[in-house]
């Protein structure tokens, strides 16, 4: 089965933690070099990651406490913001600003959103690769970005898998659409763009794009624990066969009408179904412009085998200052432990390892919601 787990809950009254701290840079998006530490900058939501997707985050800026040079540390589509957890000293979130806005109130607004979505304003141009190792298709996709775009640098070591990838300029096919259909693929290569610091001097950051066939630890008895009672504060369970969430027997189709439409072989939950399961059938188009039937028999087999069970979702707040730390005792991709003691839902308890998909912290509030997925 597949359990995802989010987060949604409040702190006991008798509790007080530290709040979670967090340190600014404003730092140019083509070198990553440090311009300023921002100390009169809020984030207005909360951090998020994803993995092979973007977040967006608003900030609030107090230009009474602000560098004097502050524009040019929030120049839209110039600067990058980097937290940085000073506990650890490690980088834990990066942000290209987009947006800003300020009038006659001394706080400036400021929009930015990590640079997986930059990925989205380029495009990859003719691809024709056969029978080549997944890590050397993403990094062919990454070409353009790699040129004249944000301090990228390039972690794609071999997976040991093949694959083949074609694409021509004239489909218009972003750089992030593209790595979004390789990873959606049954076996596809996972990857996410992390932030770390440039060298030992500290002055700047790189933007190193990861990927492997899984990201991060994947450990049977990883020791990252999130327990209850501990450090979450409150969680929930919700399952479900839903449309789109469960389904014994899966079709990807492509482009095209009628008969001349391409269409995957079915994925078929035999097992299911012979054990007295209904049939549940869906059909998906996963993404424009597909034109190998193996492009689309791949993006069946991952859906099928996602979907076989439907879905179960653990919604956890957790107090963050508490909380094994972001950063230093796990991460993104990472696998993390869940250990409930019992509870009206579980009054047995539970115990479940599960991976970080993504995350979301909220430094003010001292709260950390990983997004965790139950891998089988």
């Amino acid at each position: 089965m597949t359990t995802a787990l989010a987060l949604d809950a409040q702190t006991p009254a008798d509790e007080d933690p530290p709040p979670y701290e967090l340190v600014w840079y404003a730092c140019d998006v083509r070198t990553g070099l440090i311009i300023e530490e921002l100390q009169s900058l809020t984030p207005t939501q909360a951090l998020t990651r994803r993995l092979g997707a973007f977040t967006t985050t608003s900030f609030s800026l107090n230009l009474n406490g602000a560098p004097k040079d502050w524009q040019a540390c929030t120049e839209k589509g110039r600067t990058l913001l980097v937290a940085v957890d000073p506990e650890t000293d490690t980088p834990i979130w990066p942000g290209i600003v987009l947006t800003r806005n300020g009038g006659s109130s001394t706080t400036l607004q400021l929009g930015a959103v990590t640079p997986e979505a930059y990925l989205d304003r380029r495009y990859t141009g003719d691809t024709n690769l056969i029978q080549q190792d997944q890590a050397t298709v993403v990094t062919s996709l990454m070409t353009a970005p790699l040129s004249a775009g944000p301090n990228f640098v390039m972690d794609a070591p071999a997976t040991g898998n093949l694959m083949d990838w074609e694409m021509l300029n004239n489909d218009d096919r972003t750089v992030l659409s593209s790595l979004g259909e390789v990873m959606a693929m049954d076996g596809g290569p996972e990857w996410t763009i992390d932030v770390a610091w440039a060298d030992s001097t500290k002055s700047g950051f790189v933007l190193p794009v990861r990927v492997r066939p899984k990201i991060g630890l994947q450990l049977e008895a990883p020791e990252a624990v999130f327990d209850f009672p501990g450090c979450i504060a409150e969680y929930d369970l919700a399952e479900s066969y839903e449309a789109g969430r469960g389904a014994t027997v899966v079709t990807a189709r492509g482009e095209g009408e009628g008969t001349t439409r391409l269409t995957s072989a079915d994925q078929i939950a035999t097992d299911l179904e012979a054990a007295g399961w209904p049939r549940y059938v869906y059909r998906f188009t996963p993404a424009s412009g597909i034109t190998d039937p193996d492009h689309l028999n791949a993006h069946a087999r991952a859906a099928g085998a996602l979907m076989k069970d439907g879905s179960a979702v653990w919604s956890v707040e957790a107090v963050a200052s508490r909380s094994p730390r972001l950063g230093r005792d796990w991460a993104l991709g990472d696998t993390v432990r869940i250990a409930v003691e019992t509870s009206p839902r579980h009054p047995d308890g539970a115990d479940v390892v599960a991976r970080a998909w993504a995350w979301e912290l909220e430094p003010g509030a001292d709260r950390i919601r990983p997004i965790l997925i139950e891998e089988d």
